[in-house]
C-alpha cells in the first residue's frame, strides 16, 4: 500500500471505531428513557380507550392521520406558515446550509424535483463561500501578526515610523511567510464560535422560551449543519421585536455556521497530521534498521525519515504535507535530489557557509562582484559550481 491507500483506510477504520463508540454511549444514555417514554404513552393510550370506550385500531388509526397531517405542517399549536415567502425563505436558507432542519419538506412533486436542482447549485455555492471565509480568516490572521511584528520593529528602531507597505501583488506576497500555525487558527475558531454560540443562546432563552443549555444544544445542532430538528427557531407566529429577532436570527446562523464549518476543515488538518503520525509509528521497523544499515555504509546520504523538520507547521502546509514527496517519505522510499534541494534550502546553506568558515580559519567577505551576482564562495562540488557560474556571469 502507498502512504494515500494507508492513509484512507486508517481514517476509515477509525471512523467506524469511532460510530461504534458514539452508537454504545448514545444507546446506554437513551434507550432506558425511550422505553420509560414507551410505556407511559402505553399507559396513557389504555387509559384513554377505556375511559372514551373507543376501540384501539381506531384511536391508533386517528393518530396516524394526525402524524400525515404534521408531516405537511400542521400543529396542535398555532404557528407561522410554513410557505409564506418568510417561511419560504428560511427553508431554502437550511437547504443551501446543508442544516435541513426537516419540519419543512416540499410536498408536491413539482416542488422536490426543484429542490434537486436547487440544492445542487445552491449548497456548492454556499460551501464555496465557506472555504473563501476561512481564507480571508487566515489572510486577516497573517496581517495583523505581520502588524504586530512591524510595530514592535518600529518601537526598538529597526524599523522606519515612515514606512509604507506595498499594495497588490506585493502586499499579499509579503503575508506568505505569516501563515499562521493550524493549532493558532483552530483556539480562534474554537473562541469565536464559543462566542456566537453563548450570545446566540441569549437571545434564543427569553424569545422562544428554551432553557439555556437547549439554546446552546440548537446552536450546536445549527451552526454544525446536522439539523435535528427537534428545536427549531423563528416558527412562532408572533415575536417581540419580530423583525429585529428575524434578523438576528439570520446573522447568528450565518456567523455560526461559517466558523464551525471554518472549524471543522481545520480539525481536518489535524486528523490529517494524526495519521500521518501513526502511519509513521506503525511503518515496519525492520526496514528502517536496513534503510540505516544501508545509508550508513556510504556518505552524504540522507535518511528519509530526517528530510524536513515538521513542528511548525502553518496552515497551509498541509498541502506540500499530502504530497506526492511526502508519499514517499512515508512509505520509506528514496527521495530525489530535486526534492531534498527544495526542502532543505535553508539548512544547505548554513551548512555551506559553515564549512567555508572553517576551511578558511575565518568568515569570508565577498566580494562586490559575488554580491551583484548573487554566488558565494564554498567548499567541494557546490563551490566548483558556484565559482564556475559566478566567472560565466562576470564574462557576460
Amino acid at each position: 500500500l502507498n502512504a494515500d491507500n494507508a492513509r484512507f483506510l486508517l481514517l476509515a477504520v477509525l471512523i467506524v471505531l469511532y460510530m461504534l463508540c458514539g452508537a454504545a454511549v448514545f444507546s446506554a444514555i437513551e434507550l432506558p428513557t425511550e422505553r420509560e417514554a414507551k410505556e407511559r404513552w402505553e399507559e396513557r393510550l389504555e387509559n384513554f380507550t377505556r375511559r372514551h370506550n373507543l376501540s384501539r385500531a381506531e384511536l391508533r388509526h386517528f393518530l396516524r392521520e394526525y402524524e400525515e397531517a404534521s408531516v405537511a405542517g400542521i400543529r396542535v399549536d398555532d404557528i407561522r406558515p410554513r410557505w409564506d415567502f418568510t417561511g419560504a425563505f428560511y427553508f431554502v436558507g437550511t437547504v443551501v446550509s446543508t442544516i435541513g432542519f426537516g419540519m419543512t419538506t416540499p410536498a408536491t412533486v413539482g416542488g422536490k424535483i426543484f429542490l434537486i436542482f436547487y440544492g445542487l447549485i445552491g449548497c456548492a455555492g454556499t460551501i464555496l463561500f465557506f472555504n473563501l471565509f476561512l481564507e480571508r480568516l487566515i489572510t486577516v490572521i497573517a496581517y495583523i501578526m505581520k502588524s504586530c511584528h512591524e510595530r514592535q520593529l518600529r518601537r526598538k528602531g529597526v524599523l522606519p515610523h515612515n514606512g509604507r507597505r506595498g499594495s497588490g501583488t506585493s502586499e499579499v506576497d509579503s503575508l506568505a511567510g505569516w501563515k499562521p500555525s493550524v493549532y493558532y487558527v483552530m483556539l480562534i475558531l474554537c473562541v469565536a464560535s464559543l462566542i456566537i454560540s453563548c450570545c446566540a443562546s441569549a437571545m434564543y432563552t427569553p424569545i422562544e422560551g428554551w432553557s439555556y443549555f437547549d439554546s446552546l444544544y440548537f446552536c450546536f445542532v445549527a451552526f454544525s449543519t446536522i439539523g435535528f430538528g427537534d428545536l427549531v427557531s423563528s416558527q412562532n407566529i408572533k415575536y417581540e421585536s419580530q423583525g429585529l429577532y428575524r434578523f438576528g436570527n439570520f446573522v447568528f446562523i450565518l456567523m455560526g455556521v461559517c466558523c464551525i464549518y471554518s472549524l471543522f476543515n481545520v480539525i481536518s488538518i489535524i486528523i490529517k497530521q494524526s495519521i500521518n503520525w501513526i502511519l509513521k509509528k506503525l511503518d515496519c521497523r525492520c526496514c528502517h534498521r536496513c534503510q540505516r544499515r544501508l545509508f550508513r555504509s556510504r556518505r552524504n546520504v540522507v535518511m528519509p525519515g530526517n528530510v524536513r523538520s515538521r513542528r511548525n507547521i502553518s496552515i497551509e502546509t498541509d498541502v506540500i504535507n499530502e504530497s506526492d514527496t511526502d508519499g514517499r517519505r512515508l512509505s520509506g522510499e528514496m527521495i530525489s535530489m530535486k526534492d531534498f534541494l527544495a526542502s532543505n534550502k535553508v539548512s544547505l546553506a548554513i551548512m555551506q557557509k559553515q564549512l567555508s568558515e572553517t576551511a578558511n580559519g575565518y568568515p569570508r567577505q565577498m566580494s562586490s562582484n559575488s554580491k551583484q551576482n548573487g554566488f558565494s564562495g564554498g567548499v567541494g562540488a557546490l563551490a566548483i559550481m558556484n565559482n564556475r557560474l559566478a566567472e560565466t556571469s562576470v564574462d557576460r
